[in-house]
């Protein structure tokens, strides 16, 4: 019943949820109500942080379409539970498109038909007769229909009755309308009734980010199960009389609480102003009457015709643009602010050939044609008479913006094995506390104490044992590192994951911006005539180029435009048009009348390039020859660069000619494989490799001249494929692209710390390739081997083929060695072995991940290089790297690099613009060098948070060994002594032992990932032993002292009894609680120098962070208490001794006290560092002497020797057990005798693998 009645929200999206219906029970609820006023509220907190039980406790199953609550469940590997009310909206229509002048009793025609007649209010409701009548005639149509929906993060769910299940409604996309509906049927706008309609469902068209009001948050931060743990410690304590320890504590909780509140609030209120600036503002709205209205944004909805001014202004939803271009900056959304030129969506004349021209509309396919929401329109062009016109497709916070925002507000949660052990430690720790709870029952059972004390007595084990301090003790540690971070010029918006940075151990680089210099510098150029190349020459500034048709494709190929008398744009293609030395203009209307009203944007030679004016006699005609004279082009139309065709082209026309010509760059393979074969020279291939392999960007050009019959009107309508073919190829450029000074250093650096390095990059291959290689990412011995996959094709099978990036001179194969079990069991180093890196390209990756997904995993385990990739790609390429247990780290220049910044495990973007919200990370130095400084206070911060949590374990547990003794006594701690502990000691330490800065290089070896390691918990459990036999010790050998007594106020073991006088007897009385004794005050003694005895064991420096001396604060706070309970011991105050609830003790049981607390530090510190350091840490992280790929000295990339340590793990299990399923992998490969893929190969896609692998490889012959 449960999963036949489940549904799939989102269904294969990233927010995929299973949803089950719910109706209230009243019953069900008034047995909830009773239970909640027995248990005193407890119960509404466990319903409050368990969704799952309080809809299950109050609501019976039910249909979902007849449901009044929902229970989400997400399908991610959190399974986190929500709930949902269901609420019922009463509208005209079941959905927003529905016809409002069709309306009548029937049931709306969109539920029962696919495809609807749409209405965008071309027509109104006739208005004869008087307005009253009109409102009767009105309302005797109008039928509501109730429409069910919840809200879930921001998003509302309608219920849909044709799929039967909830659907978010996104916008006007979710009509699959083409190109040319969207130009006939959706550009003359809505009536203000359509609109009023839509916003029903759509609603207000604004990103509303609410700042709680601090009440809220209290109430929220307040409910959080640790701040009830510490409000019923405190109570208890208040019951006991422990006030100053109860007082110290809550000053603590509200501390803690202020602070957190105002966390959360500032960046609330941070995040409102990064939304709510510019997002409300007037627009110019086309009506279905063809009237101009101006409205506030906030009215906006999908179908709303905006103007769009010609002064521009920030867009305040996503459009798609219909008439006109615009110039907009996309920084917000791309971290990018080299201004976009957006041009009008393609209408296709009806009759040609428009498969693609007239696909359905989406915002990803069609972005070059849509303005998104918050970003600039920096200005608009348009032709003479003319209104740049867009369509709105989404509002809200279903725009781009919208959805940037919500994973802002609603992020998944850090899945991090740290905090997962935490929290079963934490369990230990109350079992631990259970045994001791049990035991003090029995115990005050046995000797007849009241029950209010046994109650109280009991509890107060559980509130020993789980230490109230320990998230604030944690947090201090991240706090540190966060401020080291700032003052590096690192920002982090997201501390928790400095500490996941700590594992990271593959790194991925964006090229241009990152590991290279952002600009390309003009290298130079070689032209193509005849079919042959020139040789390469310097620059176009040439006299003799100046009206070629090469010097005019670099002239006027390109997105340039002038903003404030600046040109600006593509710094690719500023660089191109600085290198011909031309000049662009950009006309006024009345200039465009030469054009007959093109385009206004042209471009011509400076007038030193043109060839020297000849001499005019007085009759010639002026104005003729001033028109002969000037050499200018046109741009007539233009079709953006699109990375998905790796191209952009033009139209233009010479001024004076009657025909017009189309130019294209870009990418080289692209731009040959779309110009006439004999037009491309034999050696184009050999030329681009040899250009490839040194590093250089190169782009291709190529120019057509289009046929008489075009006229203006007819290219602004056609399509760009009639445009890009049958083109004559006309040379290259060659740029080139610096490495950054940091680059080659800070990879070695990485290389030697055996953290993988990955390029991911949307250039060329083989720039890519020779780039990884200028920068040490591949060594100049490895292999590359490329791998070129092919989709399925007229009934193939899908296939990759293998081969290499640069021809070996020696050896075409990949040479295997052969080790034999013994040889690897017994040798001290692994045999050389050839090296091999993989490389492919986004299309590939894409067919790879398709149809080899097993394939897939072994190919990233070698996988250094990712060319020509697009954006989501590099998000799943960051994604299939996590599959396998990799800790990535992404670095961009936040281009097109954020959503595999937010998807890393640590991404850190080098721009500092508004896109890095999207990045945990962002670096004010603009290179990688603030990537191994992130990795070391992450891993110092990690290694902390270790220390911190060893700290406070050991702290509770000795704190619980005394109080479990001397209740065995009936005794306790005293109340100063508590305060003492907690405050003077535990606080101190914990907040100073936090300080200890990274270690100033990275090394091989990685801190472990969970506190659940062999070597963490053999460390806590021989501490805990250790103490535990020091106090047992101390506590049966002070009772077996020849002067031992029961102590009472009038004994005198130390002979004080001339000094004390018999009034100050009298007034002594003896205490309720029993605290004043001997094993008190032996035990304090010790327990106290215990804390600073793992405290300082624990305080580990070198190889993660600096060592304990150099940290001047902990150093001063470990020595201060030294000296201070060494001064208590020995010489007594009396003063302190009353506070403290000391008693003397004989001088010799003193020095006995020293003596036991100094073979207990010897101990602990030779267990610690001997056997721990020396011994058990090597056995268990063996791996570590060569790192965590097992990489030599010898070779310092860990890319390679994966197979070496694979061997290792094969043959020598005793040693070596792998648990990363990279590691499992690499055991895999090393048996395979078709790995790697010899060049020879060609791996084929089975159509229906059974079990075994998706692919089958075949020798070519």
């Amino acid at each position: 019943m449960e999963k036949a009645d489940m549904k799939i929200v989102n269904k294969e999206e990233e927010e995929e949820m299973e949803l089950h219906g719910y109706c209230l029970c009243r019953w069900r609820l008034a047995l909830v109500g009773l239970g909640v006023l027995c248990t005193g509220g407890f119960l509404l907190l466990l319903l409050y942080w368990m969704p799952e039980w309080c809809v299950k406790s109050t609501c019976t199953r039910t249909a979902a379409r007849d449901a009044e609550v929902v229970l989400l469940r997400s399908t991610d590997e959190f399974r986190r539970w929500f709930l949902a009310r269901v609420r019922v909206m009463l509208a005209q229509g079941r959905n927003p498109f529905h016809s409002l002048d069709t309306q009548t009793t029937s049931p709306s025609p969109f539920s029962s038909t696919p495809s609807p007649p749409l209405a965008n209010g071309h027509t109104t409701h006739p208005s004869e007769g008087s307005p009253a009548q009109e409102l009767i005639r009105k309302f005797s149509d109008y039928q509501p229909t109730k429409i069910r929906y919840f809200t879930f993060h921001s998003t509302k769910y309608y219920w849909n009755d044709e799929v039967q299940n909830f659907e978010v409604l996104t916008g006007l996309e979710d009509l699959q309308v083409s190109c040319s509906t969207l130009h006939l049927e959706h550009s003359t706008g809505l009536t203000r009734n359509q609109q009023e309609y839509r916003r029903l469902f759509f609603g207000v068209n604004e990103i509303a980010v609410k700042v709680p009001s601090v009440f809220k948050l209290l109430i929220k931060e307040v409910l959080n199960p640790f701040y009830i743990f510490q409000l019923f410690s405190v109570i208890l304590w208040s019951a006991d009389e422990y006030y100053y320890y109860a007082v110290a504590i809550g000053f603590m909780s509200v501390i803690s609480i202020a602070t957190s509140l105002y966390t959360i609030k500032k960046q609330y209120v941070m995040l409102h102003d990064m939304v709510a600036a510019h997002s409300i503002v007037r627009v110019s709205v086309c009506r279905a009457n063809k009237d101009i209205e101006e409205i506030l944004s906030t009215d906006l909805v999908p179908g709303d015709v905006i103007v769009i001014p010609s002064n521009g202004t920030i867009i305040p939803c996503d459009a798609v643009l219909i008439s006109g271009t615009c110039i907009v900056n996309e920084s917000m959304l791309t971290g990018e602010s080299v201004p976009v030129t957006k041009t009008n969506l393609p209408n296709p004349v009806p009759g040609e050939r428009e498969a693609e021209t007239n696909s359905a509309y989406s915002t990803e396919e069609h972005k070059r044609h849509t303005l998104f929401c918050g970003t600039n329109a920096i200005q608009t062009r348009f032709y003479t008479g003319e209104l740049v016109k867009a369509v709105v497709v989404r509002t809200g916070f279903s725009t781009a913006k919208g959805q940037l925002v919500r994973s802002i507000l609603y992020p998944k949660p850090t899945d991090f094995k740290l905090y997962r052990d935490a929290y079963l430690f934490l369990l230990c720790l109350v079992a631990v506390a259970g045994i001791g709870f049990v035991y003090s029952i029995v115990l005050s059972i046995m000797n007849k104490v009241p029950a209010k004390t046994i109650i109280i007595e009991s509890l107060d084990i559980i509130t020993i044992t789980v230490p109230p301090a320990l998230p604030a003790a944690m947090t201090a540690g991240i706090v540190y590192a966060q401020r080291r971070l700032k003052h590096i010029g690192i920002f982090c918006i997201s501390p928790q994951r400095i500490n996941i940075c700590g594992q990271i151990n593959l790194v991925c680089f964006d090229k241009t911006g990152t590991l290279t210099e952002d600009g390309l510098d003009l290298w130079g150029i070689q032209r193509v005539e005849n079919s042959r190349f020139h040789l390469s020459e310097e620059n176009a500034y040439k006299e003799n180029l100046v009206k070629s048709q090469f010097v005019a494709c670099m002239a006027t190929c390109h997105s340039l435009t002038k903003i404030e008398g600046q040109l600006s744009g593509d710094p690719l293609d500023l660089k191109m048009f600085e290198a011909t030395g031309w000049i662009l203009e950009e006309a006024t209307e009345e200039e465009t009348s030469l054009h007959n009203r093109i385009m206004p944007t042209v471009v011509k030679p400076p007038k030193q390039l043109l060839p020297p004016e000849p001499t005019i006699s007085p009759e010639q005609d002026m104005e003729l020859y001033e028109l002969s004279s000037v050499y200018e082009i046109g741009i007539v139309r233009q079709f953006p660069f699109s990375s998905a065709l790796q191209r952009m082209s033009v139209v233009v026309r010479l001024l004076g000619e009657k025909r017009m010509d189309a130019y294209m760059k870009g990418a080289p393979e692209v731009v040959a494989s779309l110009c006439k074969k004999e037009t491309v020279p034999h050696s184009f291939a050999e030329v681009l490799e040899g250009y490839t392999k040194q590093g250089f960007r190169v782009i291709a050009l190529a120019h057509r001249r289009l046929e008489s019959k075009l006229s203006w009107h007819k290219v602004q309508n056609i399509s760009r494929d009639h445009i890009e073919t049958n083109m004559e190829f006309l040379g290259l450029i060659i740029m080139q692209n610096k490495l950054k000074a940091e680059t080659p250093g800070v990879l070695k650096d990485l290389h030697q710390a055996n953290i993988r390095t990955v390029m991911v990059t949307g250039d060329n291959m083989l720039t890519a390739i020779s780039v990884a290689r200028d920068c040490g990412m591949i060594p100049p011995q490895d292999t590359v081997i490329i791998a070129d996959a092919l989709p399925p094709h007229n009934g193939q099978a899908a296939k990759i083929t293998w081969r290499y990036a640069d021809k070996p001179g020696k050896s075409s194969h990949v040479e295997v060695v052969n080790i034999s079990l013994e040889d690897v069991c017994h040798a001290e180093e692994p045999k050389t072995q050839e090296l091999y890196h993989f490389a492919m390209n986004g299309k590939s990756f894409t067919v790879i991940a398709e149809h080899f997904p097993d394939m897939l995993q072994k190919l990233v385990l070698h996988g250094t290089v990712f060319a020509r990739m697009a954006p989501d790609q590099k998000t799943q390429l960051i994604e299939a790297l996590q599959e396998v247990d990799y800790f990535v780290g992404m670095c961009g220049d936040g281009a097109n690099d954020c959503g595999a910044l937010k998807r890393a495990h640590g991404g850190i973007s080098l721009s500092e613009l508004e896109a890095s919200v999207a990045s945990p990370f962002t670096s004010r130095t603009p290179n990688i060098s603030c990537v191994p400084s992130l990795i070391r206070e992450g891993r110092a911060a990690l290694i902390t948070s270790f220390c911190v949590f060893k700290f406070m374990a050991l702290y509770s547990i000795i704190q619980y060994i005394s109080v479990t003794l001397l209740y065995s006594i009936l005794s306790n701690l005293g109340d100063f002594q508590f305060l003492f502990i907690d405050i003077a000691i535990i606080l101190l330490i914990v907040f100073t032992m936090s300080l200890n800065p990274a270690w100033k290089e990275l090394v091989s070896r990685r801190p472990p990932s969970g506190l659940i390691s062999g070597p963490l918990l053999f460390s806590v459990l021989t501490q805990i032993l250790i103490c535990l036999g020091f106090q047992t010790l101390t506590f049966l050998w002070v009772q077996q002292q020849p002067w031992y007594t029961v102590w009472t106020p009038y004994t005198d073991v130390c002979n004080l009894t001339s000094s004390m006088n018999e009034s100050d007897a009298n007034d002594t009385e003896v205490e309720e609680h029993n605290i004043q004794n001997f094993e008190n005050t032996s035990l304090f003694y010790v327990s106290s120098f215990q804390y600073l005895i793992v405290a300082i064991i624990f305080s580990k420096g070198k190889p993660f962070r600096q060592p304990s001396y150099k940290n001047w604060p902990f150093v001063i706070s470990a020595g201060s208490l030294y000296v201070f309970l060494l001064f208590i011991m020995f010489y007594r105050v009396e003063s302190i001794d009353k506070v403290l609830e000391i008693v003397c003790v004989p001088f010799e049981w003193k020095l006995t006290l020293f003596i036991i607390i100094l073979v207990n530090a010897a101990v602990s510190v030779l267990v610690e560092t001997f056997f721990l350091d020396f011994i058990f840490w090597k056995l268990v992280y063996s791996r570590d002497k060569h790192g965590s790929f097992g990489v030599t000295p010898a070779t310092p990339t860990p890319q390679g020797t994966i197979d070496m340590r694979a061997y290792k793990c094969l043959c020598c299990p005793h040693k070596l057990t792998p648990k990363a399923r990279y590691m499992h992998l690499a055991q895999e490969l090393s048996v395979d005798p078709d790995w790697p893929p010899k060049p020879t190969t060609t791996t084929e896609a089975k159509p229906h693998p059974e079990n075994g692998p998706s692919y089958q490889i075949t020798v070519d012959s």
